[in-house]
């Protein structure tokens, strides 16, 4: 029993051991927190002097350095002297585009911008952008924040200064783009008004129409009342002879019609009426449906005249040329549009020969020794027998003169860099008109006009001396040749002129619708009007029929 006892009262050696490996384990733990309480209760400094070579403390370095809060002030102080160096810098490129190159304010912008950049690149500031490694100085951060600022407030103080000039810049700017843009929609509304105005002024009037069909008709239907006949009149050098060469039946009957009123003996005058063969019987039938007190008209068509052929005439063998007819009748709208200065020249009419008529006179009425050609845009206002009386000296062709200032000199029609035109004609020598043109038809010939007419316009076949029409080539034939008429003979502008005097316009005895608004087109000028209308006759049943003029 006493053993027994003994054995119960004492642990078992098993139990012992698991009691002494449980007190060695919380010595242990105990061990390990008082250790690391005192590691993280020591300084900074002491924990690298003790662990300078380990690799720990280069970490700590790294993250001393990013959480530095010094980094991102410096950062933002930077980004400040960028963005107001950029600014500067559009301030003074916006001043240059608004020409302010030569102004102090550009040269300030410049100072300004070269400043920020001289600033950041001192090397104490420099050093604190460069470096990753090391501490920023926070006395030199203050220093660099205090100039930025300063520079900052002084590029603000320019740019509020500067503020109204460049407003001011600004809308002169806008304006001058402005009208630059009016300008360009104002130069495209001219070329398209320009292009239309040539078709309004090359086409024909539906009531014209009209009325050259119905007389057509009256031909056809009672050729013997219209055949040609021959009268000694025609021929007759001691009569007043006119030279019309037309293709409009109302425009040359106006002509006619005014010249035999204004003259005190219209039996003395003889009118030469040319149109092509289209329009001959309408020719006819207009004059011979009245009476002209006595004055004596011829009525013809240019195929008439056998001697104008190709072999002869230059522009008629021009005309046969491929070139020339891609030229003219080349159907392109860019050929239309893009140049609206030379538009005009592109119209075939310029060929025709009932332009051209006017350079052989002398043999068309070979017994003449003078006449007087009238276009059919003109109104006869007074007696012209008087231009019968005036001594010609000699010359050929009787017209006005139209220069004055600069205006209408050679050098207008022609191309002067041409070496034959510089060195035969001089550039500011005076234009005149055609339209009324007294001709001398005994000095033609003597002189040869025509064929100096042949010669240049061979030369001219490519259009290098001229562009076109028959006022060029006029020109260049009687340049010696031209006894200049006084201006109460002949007013031109009717047709393009809105600002004529009208007593200048009374006063002339020939007065001409020159320009594209014809007197019988729509788009003609309302006050020049009635002294075209006048003549008009509108007791003629076809005119009535065909409702012309209204």
């Amino acid at each position: 029993m006493a053993n027994t006892a003994l054995r119960t009262s004492w642990p078992s050696p098993s139990f012992s051991l698991k009691l002494l490996a449980a007190a060695i384990a919380a010595s242990v733990f105990l061990l390990l927190t008082l250790s690391l309480l005192f590691a993280s209760s020591t300084d900074p400094s002491d924990f690298k002097l003790g662990f300078s070579s380990g690799r720990l403390i280069r970490g700590r370095a790294v993250l001393a350095i990013k959480s530095d809060p010094l980094k991102p002030r410096l950062d933002q102080i930077r980004k400040q002297a960028d963005d107001h160096r950029s600014l500067v810098l559009a301030y003074a490129s916006y001043a240059r585009k608004l020409k302010l190159e030569n102004s102090k304010l550009v040269r300030v912008f410049s100072d300004l911008s070269r400043n920020y950049t001289d600033l950041i690149t001192k090397p104490p500031y420099r050093a604190m952008f460069d470096s990753d490694t090391s501490s920023i100085d926070e006395s030199a951060l203050r220093k660099l924040e205090k100039e930025v600022k300063e520079r900052i407030k002084v590029t603000r103080q320019v740019i509020a200064e500067a503020k109204e000039s460049f407003d001011n810049q600004l809308k002169i700017q806008k304006l001058k783009d402005t009208i630059f843009a009016v300008n360009e929609q104002l130069t495209k509304a001219k070329k398209q008004g320009a292009f239309s105005g040539l078709i309004a002024a090359k086409s024909i009037p539906k009531s014209l129409h009209c009325i050259a069909m119905r007389l057509m008709e009256e031909r056809i239907a009672h050729p013997e009342k219209y055949l040609d006949e021959e009268k000694p009149e025609f021929e007759n050098p001691k009569l007043y002879h006119y030279a019309i060469f037309s293709d409009n039946v109302i425009a040359a009957s106006v002509v006619v019609n005014s010249a035999v009123k204004n003259q005190e003996e219209p039996w003395k005058h003889v009118f030469h009426v040319v149109t092509d063969k289209m329009n001959l019987g309408a020719m006819q039938v207009m004059f011979k449906m009245r009476d002209y007190n006595g004055a004596h008209i011829e009525v013809r068509a240019v195929e008439d005249y056998k001697f104008l052929n190709s072999s002869y005439v230059p522009v008629l063998r021009q005309l046969e040329s491929a070139n020339l007819q891609r030229f003219y009748f080349e159907n392109k709208l860019e050929n239309a549009t893009k140049d609206t200065t030379n538009m005009k020249f592109r119209n075939p009419k310029y060929l025709s020969m009932l332009n051209h008529l006017r350079f052989y006179l002398p043999e068309m009425y070979p017994k003449l020794h003078r006449i007087l050609f009238l276009d059919d845009d003109v109104v006869v206002q007074k007696d012209l027998t008087g231009l019968w009386k005036i001594d010609m000296d000699g010359k050929v062709n009787g017209a006005v003169e139209t220069c004055f200032g600069s205006f209408h000199r050679y050098w207008q029609y022609m191309n002067f860099s041409h070496p034959l035109i510089k060195e035969k004609f001089n550039p500011n020598a005076c234009g005149w008109a055609y339209g009324m043109n007294f001709f001398d038809l005994d000095a033609w010939r003597s002189e040869k006009c025509t064929e100096q007419y042949h010669y240049w316009q061979n030369l001219n076949e490519n259009r290098t001396l001229w562009k076109l029409g028959t006022l060029p080539p006029g020109l260049i034939t009687f340049y010696s040749t031209t006894k200049p008429l006084d201006k109460s003979w002949h007013v031109l502008g009717l047709g393009y002129n809105p600002s004529i005097d009208m007593k200048e316009i009374k006063n002339a005895a020939v007065a001409h619708f020159n320009g594209n608004m014809k007197p019988w087109l729509d788009i003609a000028m309302i006050k020049y009007l009635p002294l075209w209308k006048q003549y008009v006759d509108y007791d003629n049943e076809y005119i009535q029929a065909c409702n012309f003029g209204l």
